[in-house]
């Protein structure tokens, strides 16, 4: 095709640009070649420097051809006049009518084929100069990062537990509620972009299955943020008894969108899995500490709760403020329990 396009230009257009295009890669490939020390790629710049010299050769041959080409001549001056014959003294001419004369023939003008070669070399750089400008000027594709997105749950098979709960959320759900795209600056740190974006439906511990708690989580480079619905008949005021026996710290209580709510800090826990030769795994240890916002389902707290999490791997937490402020972006976006 491209062969096709090159033998319809002039030909005053044509070979100016094979000899731009031919010298310029076969210099820079041979420049290349000389200094990776390649055979292969200096048989390529052979080639296209050979190509160009043909083509020169080509253009100083036909250049040569027009300046030598004789005038053509007129086309009244091929007709011999009778009447400028020699005649013998014996004889008397004989009248001869006079013929019109022919109206000379205008000759077509030829294209200027130094201007034709200067206009191919001026678009081929013009078309260089916009490549390159292209390079330079800045494009939509800044090579920054892009947000991680939840994937889908179309395929995934629920537990029995989310037949047995109607309205229960599922991963998925809780996973494209989380992901905002104000959620880095709820956290304090607008300038990052979320790296991980997943979510799952899973079924509570020690329930055997039967209490459905989808989870979804959102990490950043800074902070880590995990969100859980636990689909149980356990109310907040239950769980803040329960929280005087465990480990957790700083537990305060509060209302959240109308909710009971309560705010704790107790540490991760961080598993290493040795997927060598002998399967065995580290021991469970301490990770860094993290701060849950618990929310119930509905104001008269008659069961079940969403968990809010945030941590991070330097141990850093954000404001409680700043879980406040997911809270009541978030939970708004959460499929409701059906009561």
């Amino acid at each position: 095709m491209l062969g096709f396009l090159l033998r319809l230009l002039p030909f005053w257009v044509r070979e100016p640009l094979l000899i731009l295009v031919g010298s310029v890669f076969g210099v820079r490939i041979m420049y290349l070649a000389v200094q990776d020390g390649s055979w292969p790629a200096a048989g390529i710049g052979t080639v296209f420097l050979v190509f160009t010299a043909v083509r020169v050769r080509t253009v100083v041959r036909a250049f040569r051809a027009r300046r030598n080409a004789a005038p053509v001549a007129p086309a009244d001056g091929t007709a011999t006049d009778a009447a400028a014959q020699p005649q013998p003294p014996s004889q008397a001419p004989a009248p001869v009518p006079a013929a019109p004369r022919p109206a000379p023939v205008a000759r077509e003008k030829e294209p200027n084929a130094w201007g034709q070669a200067v206009a191919a070399v001026a678009v081929f750089a013009a078309l260089g100069a916009a490549l390159w400008l292209g390079e330079l000027l800045p494009s939509e594709d800044t090579g920054a990062p892009r947000a991680a997105t939840c994937a889908s749950g179309e395929d995934e098979e629920l537990p029995s537990a989310y037949a047995k709960t109607p309205g229960a959320a599922t991963g998925e759900e809780l996973c494209e509620a989380l992901n905002r795209p104000d959620l880095a600056q709820l956290l304090g740190t607008p300038a990052e972009t979320a790296t991980v974006a997943s979510g799952t439906s899973d079924t509570a511990p020690l329930t055997d299955g039967k209490v459905a708690q989808p989870e979804a989580e959102v990490r950043f480079d800074t902070y880590t943020v995990n969100v859980s619905a636990t689909y149980n008949e356990l109310s907040i005021a239950q769980y803040v008894k329960l929280m005087e026996f465990g480990q957790e710290t700083d537990v305060r209580t509060l209302t959240v969108l109308g909710r009971p709510a309560v705010l704790a800090s107790d540490h991760t826990m961080r598993i290493e899995f040795d997927l060598g030769s002998g399967g065995t795994g580290g021991p469970v240890e301490q990770g860094p500490l993290a701060r849950t916002l618990s929310v119930a389902f509905d104001g008269k707290d008659r069961g079940g709760y969403y968990d809010i999490t945030v941590w991070s791997e330097s141990g850093t937490l954000p404001d409680d403020s700043a879980l406040l402020d997911i809270a009541e972006k978030v939970l708004p976006a959460i499929p409701e329990r059906a009561v």
